[in-house]
């Protein structure tokens, strides 16, 4: 196949395929296939469409690129290496190394330069429609005439793989139905998967598919030979403001490599010495230099880089004139992509107390907590996964995120909870706005590959999840949670709170510490922790248990993760380790053995039927809580009581601290 492009913008691409090749075979591993045959695409977006600054990565109105197929990263380390993002060749060079810039995929909080953290497929093409609503409703409160300071694209390469994901349906269903036009994706069509040809399971038509979403969609066939019907390819989709744009682009995986170009021996492993050598041969590159780069293709990126820099320093003029004109909106800009917190919003959060306020259930707690927090904070955004009424996380005055309502802040998900939460994780990683979305608890099943994503990039996603527990009764075991709450408890950097109606002795500062005494004796000889519901009928056990001649405490603890960050004189306070303590959860038991002795917990599915009958039967009865709690006294009476901190999780190793 001869090109027919001019031979400087060949040398480009072919330096591009040669140095993200070069990457997998120095660490030798890597996945080289997709960056070869992408490099066309890359080589475009970044010399010509996109808006960037690689001296301000984080410049905000920058055009973002999301690398969907994030296996492909060493096609995007070239690209930021090449246009002056701080990306050595020496952090080429250790590609996949212990604490490199240069991960075996991206991740946004590793590399300058990259957006967001993808890897599983389907994930990047769900963020980047959170990405795109962010932009159009920033642009809709704060661009003024012939002022627009949000005016940026959204780009996505993705492969075959990220279609297939049901993920990328969800969020692509959506992202059509909001007609979000500034939202581009470039499907790197190479028909390689790692089984092998794409004929083995995956031949639907892909843009029928994307057409029936709502998208403009488009074909290229010809980027090994020009670039050019790509670029019209390009300016059309930009052209087209109603609707998202797909671009299938046909590649060949491997494109050089002699021996492996089209298949998939090239998708997941290094070329091979040898094969490399023959590449660079074919690409007319010195066959035995790695990491080579041109002095003038060089030069011509370093020119490509100082255009974006002059281009953001253009805006930041621009942004300078608006700040003189519109000052309360520049101020507000700038605190929200600092994000700071809205002064004196912990004043607006309504109090509740115990036996005067009306016995409401938390999530109605939750309702009033938002409704008081909306008006004061314009940057929270979200919405549920069609669970409105049931999830109650609308507020009054809520206007509705829609195609002709970009200023509404409440987003109608739909019945798409993986991709609600990717798209979530995109809302938050653009800056400017703090999303929250939710569901039912025992959905969380769904999400939980993007709520791992959005733990690992740290993003501060809220996660709204009612009917907790199997007291949600008649909807039966197939909505009732029983081991949800400890897989989210085991994911890192993720706070789970399961929070208790007004009970005395609370306070926000209380809960703020993830576990308080909500019920003391002198000299306890038995301790109950519970969580959300079940402190209830634990506070009226403890009370027949005292009277009982069994002084108990009870402990409140909605947030086991914040509770582990007090100072350990606290946390000695609160549960002193040599009290024999019985954790009372309508959940899973695993993980309360840091804390308790023995649980009141489930290790069965639950069961149709009227609530409280279903939680009596398994044993969240003030009665029976209250004889499990006797029965612990009585046992260690009679045998030495173990000291819960002689064993804390003696075997966890934390590389990071």
């Amino acid at each position: 196949m001869k090109s027919i492009m001019p031979s400087f913008e060949l040398k480009c691409i072919n330096t591009i395929r040669a140095l993200s090749a070069d990457q997998a075979e120095t660490a030798a591993a890597g996945h080289p296939g997709a960056p070869m045959g992408c490099a066309p695409i890359a080589y475009l977006l970044w010399s010509e469409v996109m808006k960037y600054s690689s001296k301000d990565p984080n410049w905000m109105d920058r055009d973002r690129f999301v690398l969907s197929n994030g296996h492909a990263c060493a096609l995007q380390y070239s690209m930021l290496h090449l246009t002056g993002y701080d990306l050595s060749i020496e952090d080429l060079k250790h590609f996949r190394s212990i604490d490199s810039k240069t991960p075996g995929h991206p991740e946004s909080f590793q590399t300058p330069g990259v957006e967001l953290t993808t890897g599983p497929l389907g994930q990047g093409i769900s963020n980047a429609v959170g990405l795109a609503i962010a932009e159009r409703h920033l642009a809709s409160h704060f661009n003024e005439s012939d002022l627009p300071i949000f005016d940026h694209y959204t780009y996505v390469l993705c492969g075959d793989g990220c279609l297939q994901e049901g993920i990328s349906g969800e969020s692509g269903s959506l992202a059509g139905h909001l007609g979000l036009g500034k939202l581009i994706v470039l499907y790197d069509d190479n028909q390689i998967t790692i089984d092998g040809d794409t004929a083995l399971s995956f031949t639907e038509d892909v843009l029928k598919r994307y057409e029936a979403y709502g998208w403009h969609t488009q074909t290229v066939t010809d980027v090994e030979e020009t670039v050019g019907s790509l670029r019209k390819a390009i300016e059309t989709a930009r052209s087209v403001t109603d609707k998202p744009s797909i671009i299938k682009i046909k590649t060949i995986i491997g494109y050089g490599s002699p021996g492996k170009q089209g298949t998939k021996g090239v998708h997941g492993a290094p070329l091979g010495k040898d094969e490399l050598r023959k590449a660079k041969e074919f690409y007319e590159l010195p066959p035995d230099e790695m990491f080579y780069v041109p002095e003038d293709v060089q030069n011509f990126f370093n020119d490509v880089a100082a255009k974006g820099d002059t281009k953001r320093k253009d805006w930041e003029d621009m942004f300078s004139k608006y700040s003189s004109k519109f000052p309360d909106k520049a101020s507000e800009i700038s605190r929200r992509m600092a994000r700071k917190l809205p002064e004196g919003l912990f004043d607006k959060l309504p109090t509740f107390k115990a036996g005067k306020d009306k016995d409401l259930a938390t999530r109605k707690h939750s309702h009033q907590i938002l409704g008081a927090i909306a008006p004061n904070m314009p940057e929270l955004i979200g919405g549920s996964a069609d669970l409105t009424p049931s999830n109650l996380t609308d507020y009054d005055d809520a206007v509705d995120f829609q195609k002709d309502t970009p200023e509404g802040r409440y987003i109608r998900f739909g019945v798409r909870e993986h991709a609600m939460v990717a798209i979530s994780n995109g809302i938050f990683a653009h800056g400017g706005l703090r999303p929250y979305c939710a569901t039912f608890l025992n959905f969380a099943g769904y999400c939980a590959g993007a709520i791992r994503l959005s733990a690992l990039s740290k993003f501060g996603v809220i996660f709204v999840m009612t009917h907790d527990s199997i007291g949600l009764g008649e909807d039966g075991p197939t909505h009732q949670p029983i081991e949800t709450l400890e897989m989210l408890r085991a994911t890192p950097n993720l706070n789970v709170y399961r929070p208790v109606k007004a009970i005395p002795n609370s306070s926000i500062e209380k809960a703020c510490k993830g576990a308080y005494v909500a019920q003391d004796v002198d000299n306890p000889s038995l301790i109950i922790i519970a969580t959300g519901s079940e402190v209830g009928p634990s506070l009226e056990a403890a009370s027949h248990l005292s009277a009982e001649g069994v002084p108990t405490r009870v402990v409140s603890m909605p947030c086991q993760e914040v509770f582990l960050t007090q100072p350990e004189s606290y946390q000695r306070e609160v549960l002193p380790g040599n009290i024999p303590t019985l954790a009372v959860e309508a959940s899973a038991v695993h993980g309360w053995h840091r804390f308790s002795h023995t649980s009141v917990s489930i290790s069965t599915f639950g069961m149709s039927g009227p609530g409280e009958k279903v939680m009596k039967l398994y044993g969240y009865s003030a009665e029976n809580i209250a004889e499990k709690g006797k029965k612990l006294d009585q046992f260690y009476k009679d045998n030495p009581v173990p000291s819960l901190h002689n064993h804390p999780d003696p075997f966890i190793v934390n590389v990071r601290e």
